[in-house]
């Protein structure tokens, strides 16, 4: 992802004292439609901080590309406008910047839309038409955009070098077009631009290589704005089972087809109840009335892409018609497709983490932007058999399960003398009570009748904290305030420990 700086280069001012006298430019009414349609994004962003719940961390100061789009409205990246408490909009040669909000926004396919306070902008400014298919390998292509190295817009040229379908941020996948037209941080959310239409949207480049691009497809364009119309983005149905290729000369003989049957061998699938439509071994063929090939890829067009691409064209009613062959015999089935994956550690999606103090002790549920800090003590995880990495991609094992963690380190107090750091480690059990998740904790901790709370972890038995019951609720306020904590709990949380106090 692009996360720009603004630079700076005193060397720029030094031309202004020459003494060269331009000729004079001829008269234009407006500027180029391309050109007008583009903007600059200013962006001021709270990011959560996973390790210090209560707050957020330190402001980030960002800028990025959008381009104008029908409905008085402009189009950029999701990361642009990430957890963003300020936005505004510069149109190109303007010096003003006009105040804007996120009115839609997916960080699964990273695109995002922004509504302006004074719509007043629109009227000299028009949408960038769009174009109506994908562009062909070797088009030409040019990106437009607010790149670090200047503050006018920048227009780099290229061709289209390579299309395919592949993860975005999961569980997203989409169609991207690689491109070797210059994307440098600050060029996200920019239109790619070939004969006057857009052709899609620059937001990434791969780093270490040189003049390797990416930009959103129009086509992922339009399915977003679709998705978005009614006002709520849902996503992009998905399938999530483990497959492999059909390629291997022993797969054939180990499971009784001939060569005329090709496809993807299902190994494992993503649901375990017995109504769920796949098995292991069944071997996929059609997709719709498209055959998939033994690399599990369909051609569309002049493109090959992977299977899973045709699942947003043929899903119907969240199923997909599917083709497989199991122990020899071929059969259809409608398969359950889905936007999302529930994950017992879910990702925050925009969301800030839910918190809840105790005494010196700060707990939260596990997300993957939790996790994301902890790589560095991946291993240490793994060999405590920690559920933080044993169950990283597991699904809930129950409506409503979190896995529960520390998240901070003990807050400085007499109550955790003795006791090592307990940050990371996963609360198995309150008074021997097994935590469901933090809803639950909470209500566990309010409504214990015992002389202590014995804590026990998930994982390798490291240590077991004891704490006398009364002490921890009375040291809380005196531990918030010691250490600038407003409030005891996020709102959720706090809503549950207040429950006992309105009986």
């Amino acid at each position: 992802m692009l996360f720009p700086r603004r630079p700076c280069l005193p060397f720029l001012g030094c031309l202004a004292g020459l003494l060269l006298v331009p000729a004079p430019a001829p008269a234009q009414d407006k500027p180029a439609a391309v050109e007008n349609s583009v903007v600059k994004i200013f962006a001021t962003s709270r990011f959560p901080d996973p390790y210090k719940p209560w707050a957020k961390q330190a402001p980030r100061e960002a800028t990025g590309t959008g381009v104008i789009i029908e409905g008085k409205r402009i189009l950029t990246n999701a990361h642009v406008v990430l957890y963003a408490s300020q936005v505004q909009v510069q149109a190109n040669q303007s010096g003003d910047k006009i105040s804007a909000t996120v009115e839609t926004i997916a960080q699964g396919i990273d695109l995002a839309v922004l509504k302006l306070e004074d719509e007043s902008f629109f009227e000299k400014r028009s949408a960038l038409t769009r174009a109506a298919k994908l562009p062909a390998v070797k088009d030409s292509v040019h990106v437009y955009g607010f790149p670090t190295g200047g503050t006018n817009l920048s227009i780099t040229k290229g061709i289209v070098s390579r299309i395919d379908f592949t993860m975005y941020n999961f569980p997203t996948s989409g169609l991207r077009i690689q491109i070797d037209a210059a994307i440098n941080p600050g060029n996200s959310g920019g239109p790619a631009v070939a004969d006057d239409k857009m052709i899609g949207v620059a937001f990434s480049r791969l780093g270490g290589g040189d003049n390797i691009g990416y930009i959103i497809p129009i086509e992922e364009v339009e399915l977003f704005l679709q998705d978005a119309a009614d006002g709520k983005y849902d996503g992009k149905p998905a399938m999530f089972d483990s497959l492999q290729t059909f390629e291997n000369p022993a797969l054939r003989p180990f499971l009784k087809v001939g060569r005329e049957v090709e496809g993807m061998i299902v190994t494992e699938t993503d649901v375990t109840d017995a109504s769920y439509p796949l098995q292991a071994w069944d071997i996929l063929t059609r997709i719709g009335d498209t055959p998939i090939d033994n690399e599990g890829m369909v051609r569309v067009g002049d493109i090959r892409v992977r299977f899973q691409y045709l699942i947003q064209k043929v899903a119907r009613n969240g199923k997909v018609p599917l083709t497989l062959v199991r122990a020899g015999k071929e059969q259809q089935v409608e398969l359950p497709v889905s936007p999302r994956r529930p994950m017992v550690i879910p990702d925050l999606d925009g969301a800030y983490p839910s918190y809840f103090v105790y005494g010196p002790l700060v707990f939260s549920a596990a997300s993957q932007t939790f996790l994301a800090g902890l790589n560095n003590a991946a291993a240490g995880l793994s060999a405590a058999k920690s559920p933080l990495s044993i169950r990283r991609a597991d699904r809930p094992a129950f409506d409503g399960e979190q896995l529960v963690v520390i998240s901070s380190p003990f807050f400085p107090h007499k109550l955790s003398k003795g006791y090592s750091q307990a940050q990371s480690r996963v609360v198995e059990t309150i008074n021997g009570v097994k935590v469901k998740n933090l809803a639950h904790l909470v209500a566990l901790l309010r409504d214990a009748k015992d002389e202590f709370v014995v804590i026990d972890f998930g994982g390798r038995r490291f240590e077991t904290l004891v704490f006398p019951r009364k002490e921890m609720v009375a040291a809380t306020e005196e531990i918030l305030s010691d250490n600038g904590v407003r409030a005891q709990g996020s709102p959720d949380a706090l809503k549950v420990w207040n429950e006992k106090k309105s009986e």
